[in-house]
């Protein structure tokens, strides 16, 4: 019994569905997207030529891939919505049973031709929409989502510590501004918001701010409508203060505690050329990090230069010093003979032919040996005078020019240091 009223019950709403136009298919009949017009597919949607269609967009970034400093472009993943009123596909919801939306596919229908400008790149990232929605007030609706490499002009001179905008210009390649106007639907804050809720990825780079700006551009005499997104980043630089600034600057600090070194040996010396080999490793990475083609010196190349320049001045003056030290430590090997012919003289008289002298015979032996002990007592405090005087001179120099370069160069790395993360941080 159930089922004989569940069969009769489907039959009814069969019979009152067949009876009233609510079918998708009547609608498009009667819209006339089932016979491929030319006036449907191919043309503006618009009875008076001279009326613009005016098309709104909404731009939203839902990811930041790749930011590739050499190439200056940015690879990125972004939604495009855009709607527009077509004069020919406005119906009454009461003669279609409340039908008030409808998908049909795009070669089915009018679709503006708008693209970016700075693309260099584009992939789908999902597969594209082959369908627009129809509202019964004549309202066309599309959206799509793209994988898309950019160029973008890039200012490095911060760098890792840079922020960098970068221009989406949308723009119609054919239609004038006559033809087509291209306008925002919502407002810069509201794409932000939505773009920050719709990020996908946690990359390198944080975004910061969405800004919109419209423009005109002339093309073989006619204005074109332009909107321009332009995207507002910032770089997360944690990873290139790790592994690229902290290093350069422990080495720069080894270096000042090198000067406590003792210069006698070679192991100042040595230690310095290995700090210099090190740093000349991290500058190769820089090389890869930065473009070739940049106009002015990024501050971190500027960093990395000038530290290297100090190191390598500080390994030529610890080569200057060390060879003062042994210039001081040779000796002299020929003994002076200077202020003691005197008493060598007076030696040999001495030993002369003296006996005739009564009254000194007995004195003359204790004359004489004391006489030769002070001879060689004066002997060899003047060779060990002569030997220390010239060592003594040659060190003292050394060590006096170590402490002011010392002075000088720490003095210098403290005001370079400062002035270069005021610019930095500033």
């Amino acid at each position: 019994m159930d089922l004989r009223w569940l069969i009769f019950y489907l039959a009814s709403l069969r019979w009152v569905s067949a009876a009233g136009n609510c079918s998708y298919k009547e609608l498009i009949e009667h819209l006339g997207l089932d016979n491929s017009d030319v006036q449907m597919t191919s043309l503006r949607p618009v009875r008076n030529w001279t009326t613009p269609t005016i098309v709104f967009m909404n731009l939203l970034v839902t990811s930041i891939t790749e930011v590739n400093e050499k190439a200056q472009s940015i690879s990125t993943q972004i939604t495009v919505t855009y709607g527009w009123y077509n004069e020919f596909t406005v119906w009454n919801r009461d003669d279609f049973c409340g039908i008030f939306l409808c998908s049909v596919k795009k070669d089915m229908i009018w679709t503006p031709d708008i693209s970016i400008i700075e693309s260099i790149k584009t992939e789908f990232a999902t597969t594209e929409s082959q369908y627009v929605q129809l509202k019964d007030q004549g309202i066309i609706v599309t959206s799509n989502t793209l994988a898309l490499t950019t160029a973008c002009k890039m200012n490095l001179d911060q760098f890792p510590f840079d922020v960098q905008s970068c221009n989406f210009t949308l723009q119609s390649p054919i239609h004038s501004s006559r033809e087509l106007m291209i306008r925002p639907f919502s407002d810069a804050s509201f794409l932000t918001l939505s773009s920050k809720k719709a990020f996908q990825t946690q990359g390198e780079w944080e975004l910061l701010s969405i800004n919109i700006s419209t423009g005109n551009v002339s093309t073989l005499g006619e204005e074109q409508d332009q909107l321009i997104y332009t995207i507002t980043m910032k770089r997360k630089p944690f990873l290139y203060v790790i592994n690229f600034l902290m290093p350069v600057f422990y080495f720069l600090v080894l270096d000042l505690a090198s000067f406590f070194i003792d210069s006698s040996g070679g192991e100042k010396l040595s230690f310095k050329v290995t700090l210099l080999l090190a740093i000349s490793v991290l500058l190769l990475l820089l090389k890869d990090m930065l473009p070739s083609t940049a106009n002015d010196i990024p501050l971190i190349g500027i960093y990395c230069v000038v530290i290297f320049t100090l190191m390598a001045i500080s390994v030529l003056e610890a080569i200057f010093v060390n060879f003062l030290m042994a210039k001081g430590n040779q000796t002299d090997s020929a003994a002076p003979v200077v202020c003691t012919s005197a008493l060598s003289d007076t030696i040999k008289d001495t030993n002369g032919p003296s006996d005739s002298i009564a009254d000194h015979s007995e004195e003359r032996p204790y004359t004489l040996n004391a006489l030769k002990q002070i001879l060689m007592e004066f002997q060899a405090a003047a060779h060990q005078n002569q030997q220390e005087r010239k060592p003594l001179c040659w060190t003292r120099v050394a060590t006096i020019i170590d402490v002011i370069f010392f002075v000088l160069y720490i003095t210098t790395v403290i005001v370079f240091l400062v002035l270069l993360f005021k610019d930095w941080f500033l």
